[in-house]
């Protein structure tokens, strides 16, 4: 196998593939909105063991143990019925079919001690309210029981207020030709929490739309890598990895400037901007005040652009924080290229490329930043244990066109590739 190549000048004509190594990075787990994504395929799984399909009506009369602490029902529910998803329990908590002690319990953090008795059946799987959409899908692998997708930019994960159709679920439910309820869309998504690029989903779900499928996404104007789980266990497997921090996942972008170090870590609270609520902000000790959350990204410098003004940057995430990269690239002082809301602007591209050229090359600077329509974020590698046959895949994915055109017209400017570290 050949490892894999973030220096590659043939990115625009380049071809996802599967297979490729790469250093693993950590993914944390976060709650997900999913959806039920079964569908033939023709490939075959090696699996000789056959894990529950559809947890519907599976019950769970069980006391805890008298030596654990205090516990999560959602959580310690999920860990005594194998393959089951946290969301899947979680509807069925929502859905008053969880008793603790004799009392019927809604809520999902509810905490658990030990010598309490909990009763629990799992709620039964509803349509997905979503509707089915011819959308054409580069899906780079699939068979069974997972399906990964090269998502393009602009394109919303699910449906939400204001984004009801022309979503990746849309396209997926279309592809396995699932059923579909024609309802409200408000009601099944809430956009109370959508704002996450990574793994972090809001749970406002409702539980008459909860799915196995989305194990986590990617912003809009992110492009790249995605997987998508199309069985309970599947999607129960998925999660456990997200949570261990095993799935191996790596980013590249195109930065305002420079990193002031080739490579490094950086270990900034991560919590929502109170002047603007679709924007994060990275802030040092605000989790000392209980609003942010803890988030730590690694970066490497793989290239330096048009004499300093730009870079290419490696992104491998500790933590998926909402807009995790993003947040902390503004941090660090050089936000990415075409991230108008994290203060990657087409005035301070313009600033920081025009001084590096001659006069007679402003022009090409101008065309390159009308180029920019957004972030300049890429999740190009993307690697797990497939949740039934435990075999380790990887996949890579070049940047799409858009992306490979303003490398291209950064490095006419001026490149330095710096040497692996």
């Amino acid at each position: 196998m050949t490892m894999l190549s973030l220096n590659s000048a043939s990115w625009g004509s380049a071809s996802c593939t599967k297979g490729l190594q790469f250093s693993p990075t950590k993914i944390p787990f976060g709650v997900f909105k999913i959806l039920r994504a079964r569908c033939s395929s023709s490939s075959s799984g090696g699996n000789n063991r056959e894990p529950i399909a559809n947890y519907a009506g599976v019950q769970l009369e069980e006391t805890v143990d008298t030596k654990a602490g205090k516990l999560r029902l959602d959580a310690w529910i999920s860990s005594r019925i194998d393959g089951i998803s946290r969301a899947r329990v979680q509807s069925s908590i929502r859905s008053g079919l969880v008793s603790v002690n004799g009392q019927v319990v809604s809520k999902v953090s509810h905490n658990v001690k030990g010598g309490d008795m909990v009763n629990c059946t799992i709620s039964e799987l509803q349509p997905l309210r979503a509707e089915a959409e011819d959308i054409p899908l580069d899906i780079v692998y699939e068979d069974d029981n997972v399906l990964v997708v090269n998502k393009p930019a602009h394109m919303v994960v699910h449906p939400a207020p204001g984004n009801a159709t022309g979503t990746l679920v849309n396209g997926i439910l279309h592809h396995c030709s699932l059923p579909t309820l024609a309802s409200s869309i408000q009601e099944a998504f809430s956009d109370a929490e959508d704002i996450s690029d990574d793994e972090e989903f809001s749970s406002s779900i409702s539980a008459a739309s909860i799915r196995p499928g989305i194990v986590h996404r990617l912003d809009k104007g992110t492009s790249g890598l995605l997987v998508v789980a199309k069985d309970e266990h599947s999607h129960a497997h998925l999660s456990e990895q997200f949570k261990l921090h095993t799935i191996e996942r790596v980013y590249i972008s195109l930065t305002s400037g420079v990193p002031s170090q080739s490579s490094g870590r950086i270990e900034v609270p991560i919590s929502r901007d109170p002047n603007n609520r679709i924007r994060m902000a990275a802030i040092p000790g605000s989790n000392k005040h209980g609003q942010a959350r803890h988030a730590a990204s690694r970066y490497k410098v793989i290239e330096i652009l048009a004499g300093g003004g730009s870079a290419l940057v490696e992104w491998r995430l500790e933590t998926g924080r909402t807009h995790q990269i993003r947040a902390h690239a503004k941090y660090m002082g050089i936000p990415l290229l075409g991230d108008e809301v994290y203060g990657g602007t087409k005035n301070m591209a313009k600033s920081l490329l025009q001084p590096r050229t001659s006069p007679g090359s402003h022009g090409k600077v101008l065309k390159l930043v009308s180029g920019l329509q957004r972030p300049c974020l890429h999740a190009v590698a993307l690697g797990f244990t497939h949740p039934h046959t435990g075999e380790k895949i990887q996949f890579s994915c070049p940047p799409p066109a858009d992306f490979a055109e303003i490398l291209s017209q950064l490095r006419e400017i001026g490149t330095e590739k710096l040497s692996s570290n």
